[in-house]
């Protein structure tokens, strides 16, 4: 199973789910938006399988001025 993650491809064993996908590839647990096929994905909602083949961006939040 195949999925792009920004811009990258990445290979999945199996099903997963969006919590355990941004966790296997360390993103942090807090600051992140989360899109799937280009629709954002409410935090709520990261225990769904991802999709076969699908494009998850993901956008860390940074502070600054």
């Amino acid at each position: 199973m195949k999925v792009i993650v920004n811009d990258e491809a990445v290979e999945l064993d199996g099903p997963t789910t969006v919590d355990g996908l941004l966790t296997r590839l360390g993103f942090p647990d807090k600051g992140i938006a989360v899109a799937v096929d280009m629709s954002v994905l409410p935090r709520s909602q990261w225990g769904v399988t991802v999709p076969d083949g699908a494009k998850i961006d993901v956008v860390t939040a940074v502070q600054g001025g």
